[in-house]
């Protein structure tokens, strides 16, 4: 029964991963594609990992389970504030919203240097 649950959450990790490489090729700017690789292929890792870890504690090896709920917790902390980390650098250096976007929230918050665009005309 384990092997099914386990194949189930490793299938489904399959899955956000792909969806997020997908939004890598297809998305138009920085900040989508920075979105769909931090949510799809943080929880497609988290699944993944879920699997393993039942997998693990089914029967394998209690070690690999906690191994694997250990990197759960280092991947769920650690992705969201890298994608942050990115996005803000990636807005004061100056890298350009794409023309659909409506409103710049964080513009009120801190203000673009020039950008690349800028300095080359």
């Amino acid at each position: 029964m384990s092997e099914i649950i386990t194949a189930i959450f490793i299938s489904i990790g399959m899955l956000f991963n792909i969806f997020g490489c997908i939004g890598l090729v297809r998305l138009p700017d920085v900040y989508t594609r920075l979105q769909a690789a931090t949510k799809c292929v943080t929880l497609g890792t988290f699944f993944t990992l879920t699997g393993a870890a039942i997998y693990g504690f089914g029967g394998m090896s209690a070690e690999m389970g906690w191994k694997s709920l250990l990197c759960i917790v280092f991947v769920v902390i650690t992705a969201p504030a890298a994608a942050h980390a990115l996005a803000r650098g990636a807005y004061k250096y100056g890298v350009k919203l794409k023309e659909p976007t409506v409103i710049d929230l964080y513009q009120q918050v801190e203000p673009q240097q020039t950008s690349i665009e800028d300095e080359e005309t």
